[in-house]
């Protein structure tokens, strides 16, 4: 079964590094490689991984889609070992690591997650090493592990701020048990949160330098509660964690993590708080604003160990269903994706809305010849720095117009007190000069189409650097 399991991680990998090559990259991944480019300690909106991440792919694979992507469908083989070893830890002989890491890998969230690259990419990659290394804490007894636990906590929140949350998680989890609480009396889990922070110091220093900016911003999502619209979020994120998840993983995590409570054996607490937690803020973070589907994502390691878990039985009767289930879902994206088979609206088809058209788009725009191109969303500045060729001036412009550009230390424009040409989709950006439209599509459906306006520079400018 090892053998096979083995073969078929590694195809799915071969097959996540193919489609990694061939799909087209999303704005955010442009802006990500923009990152990566200029590297720093933070930036505007998270802190570094996703960039030296893709700055160690592009090293390998040049300046490619498969070289912005290359790490993500690695990490993703790389994770589903560790889960694999975490589970059999646990519960060594009833194969309960093999069955988590593939519901994990059957999960849509993972199969697309692990081809596009996000700072969620590392974060859950980190977080599963966190869970693992914990498992082995357990385990073995041995409390040198809270060094390894410690490093995947400060990796972690070097990937995202959401993973104080395993932090949080790992501290309840020992402040909850009485072994928990003597663990606290010895230096060995200070340890642990001293590397832990000795990790993501540069962070902190960056922020401290930098008016706390990114931490504002990500502290900034939480709103007063809402309760005109707390059904249509909380709505929203279940039918979110359905089609991610898929239905019969999704059911299986939650009967699970149900059983779990009636275990008080130290993996069992551990698992618990780190759905538990999480799902908590999530849910509070959704009467009061929209949680976006894939922020959940850091629960599924902890989850799938605890649908695992189930009895025998449960198991033989839904896990085939879960994993046939969840792998055609993941397919059809796939396919979707690429041939778009399923006569879906293009405007309408999220994959089309963040993947498709945009190299038609850059030949569009490059149509219109100009001393500069802009626009007031970073997601299309990106794709056109990413898609141009280096003899056009992509800017970006800070201050009121997008702080972003402050933030990241580009090439300075010079381009105070020329004209160039902005590109917009928005209703409520002035305009004075429109020059033409030009409309991303796929097969020739239209996606969105976008005004070019004649701009006058507010600033010098940074330039956006190409590929």
């Amino acid at each position: 079964m090892i053998a096979w399991s083995a073969a078929a991680l590694a195809a799915l990998t071969l097959l996540r590094l193919v489609l990694a090559a061939r799909l087209p990259l999303a704005p955010d991944e442009a802006y990500y490689f923009l990152w990566s480019q200029h590297l720093q300690a933070g930036y505007f909106d998270h802190p570094p991984m996703v960039a030296l991440w893709i700055r160690a792919g592009t090293l390998l694979a040049g300046d490619t889609k498969l070289g912005v992507r290359l790490l993500g469908p690695l990490a993703g083989a790389c994770g589903s070992v560790l889960l694999w070893r975490a589970g059999e830890a646990f519960a060594p002989g009833r194969h309960v690591g093999l069955i988590a890491a593939a519901l994990v890998n059957a999960t849509v969230l993972v199969g697309v997650g692990s081809i596009v690259m996000t700072p969620d990419t590392p974060l859950f990659f980190f977080w599963t090493v966190g869970l693992a290394a914990a498992a082995r804490l357990i385990v073995t007894g041995n409390p040198r592990w809270w060094l390894a636990i410690g490093a995947a906590a400060g990796l972690a929140l070097l990937s995202k701020y959401t993973a104080l949350l395993f932090v949080a998680g790992v501290g309840m989890w020992l402040l909850s048990r009485r072994e928990g609480r003597a663990a606290l009396r010895t230096p060995w889990p200070w340890a642990g949160l001293a590397v832990a922070l000795a990790v993501f110091a540069p962070n902190l220093v960056w922020n401290a330098a930098h008016g706390w900016v990114s931490y504002a911003k990500q502290g900034g999502r939480v709103t007063h509660f809402a309760g005109a619209r707390a059904a249509q979020f909380l709505g929203e994120l279940l039918a979110g964690q359905l089609a991610l998840i898929t239905p019969v993983i999704f059911g299986l995590a939650v009967a699970g993590t149900w059983r779990l409570r009636g275990r008080r054996d130290a993996a069992a607490r551990l698992l618990l708080w780190l759905i538990l937690l999480p799902a908590a803020v999530f849910l509070e973070h959704a009467i009061s604003g929209r949680v976006q589907a894939n922020w959940p994502a850091i629960l599924i390691p902890a989850a799938a160990l605890a649908a695992a878990s189930l009895p025998a039985a449960v198991l033989r009767r839904w896990l085939a269903a879960a994993l046939a289930s969840g792998f055609t879902l993941t397919a059809l994206v796939y396919v979707q994706t690429v041939a778009a088979p399923v006569p879906i609206a293009a405007a309408a088809d999220p994959t089309a809305l963040q993947l498709a058209g945009w190299a038609g788009f850059a030949r569009q725009v490059a149509a219109y010849p100009a001393r500069f191109y802009t626009s007031d969303e970073y997601g299309p500045a990106a794709e056109l720095a990413f898609a141009l060729p280096r003899s056009d001036v992509v800017a970006g412009f800070g201050g009121g117009f997008d702080r972003r550009w402050d933030f990241l230390t580009l090439q300075p424009a010079d381009l105070a007190g020329t004209t160039g040409i902005l590109i917009t989709r928005r209703t409520d950006t002035p305009c004075p000069a429109l020059l033409g439209t030009v409309t991303r599509r796929r097969d020739g459906q239209a996606i969105m189409t976008y005004r070019l306006c004649r701009f006058a520079a507010p600033s010098g400018g940074f330039v956006l650097p190409h590929p």
